[in-house]
């Protein structure tokens, strides 16, 4: 029997991982007072992910002038495979995942027309290359004069899970 919101012969998320070849990093530990995930009924929503390792950032600067694109979705990665550690902390297995519901990138800009789409293009990718196309976001890019930890990307990330 196929699980529901599963399709015959397709690789689960955590299967998928390990064909791209992807480990991911511990999940981040919150930098406040907070918690790094919640879930009701279904939904599981994550604390604004951004572009960490352990407990420092890992990119700081905004996009338009100390960083420039490429950074900025170098940056877009990291806080999508933080999103995807968060995620399995909390749920024991990204195969419970059965769509990206929303995605949220806010990027930090010097306020210059920068590449926001391509920006945000690093953790959508990922999310599509983990999920699959059929399971991709209604995505939202916003330009904000800063971000925490002069971090250039933060994302908000809505999943909707298994019960």
């Amino acid at each position: 029997m196929v699980a529901p919101g599963r399709s015959v012969g397709r690789l689960g998320a955590d299967a998928r991982l390990r064909e791209l070849g992807i480990e991911l990093p511990h999940a981040p530990e919150p930098f406040g007072a907070y918690v790094p995930a919640v879930q009701t009924g279904n939904l599981l929503f994550l604390t604004g992910m951004l572009p960490t390792v352990g407990h420092e950032a890992k990119v700081r600067g905004r996009v338009g002038t100390e960083l420039d694109a490429d950074a900025g979705r170098r940056a877009a990665v990291l806080a999508a495979m933080n999103a995807l550690a968060v995620a399995r902390a909390h749920l024991g297995s990204l195969d419970k995942v059965s769509r990206v519901v929303r995605l949220t990138v806010f990027i930090a800009t010097s306020g210059e027309a920068v590449d926001m789409p391509r920006i945000a293009d690093g953790a959508s990718e990922v999310l599509r290359d983990v999920f699959g196309a059929d399971r991709m976001s209604a995505r939202s890019v916003i330009g904000v004069a800063s971000l925490p930890l002069d971090v250039p990307v933060e994302l908000e990330v809505t999943l909707e899970v298994e019960t």
